[in-house]
């Protein structure tokens, strides 16, 4: 069985930084990501890490998100710095295992204006 548990989302100002937390059950996977997912749009690939700590990051949040694992603990990190409105989604941890993605249920970031 593969169960992840974000942590970490919440209301936060324009401008400011959030933290999340995926704990994963049983080890984390070689290829491990965040997506998002805003109201009324597609689930979003914000960031890939591997497990040498190779990343790659969307546009979008490039230079103001940081995508990082901890082997030992089992868990993948999300640092979100400068925050902006239209990062208010549902974020997503998701593990590559068997050639598919599979995702925790996700917890909610709000960003107001």
């Amino acid at each position: 069985q593969v169960q992840l548990v974000e942590s970490g989302g919440g209301l936060v100002q324009a401008g400011g930084s959030l933290r999340l937390s995926c704990a994963a059950s049983g080890g984390i996977a070689n290829l491990m990501a965040w997506y998002r997912q805003a109201p009324g749009k597609q689930r979003e690939l914000l960031a890939t890490i591997t497990s040498s700590s190779a990343t790659t990051y969307a546009d979008s949040v490039k230079g103001r998100f940081t995508i990082s694992r901890d082997n030992s603990k089992n868990t993948v990190n999300l640092q979100m710095n400068s925050l902006k409105p239209e990062d208010t989604a549902v974020y997503y941890c998701a593990a590559n295992l068997w050639g598919r993605y599979f995702w925790g249920q996700g917890t909610q970031v709000t960003v107001s204006s």
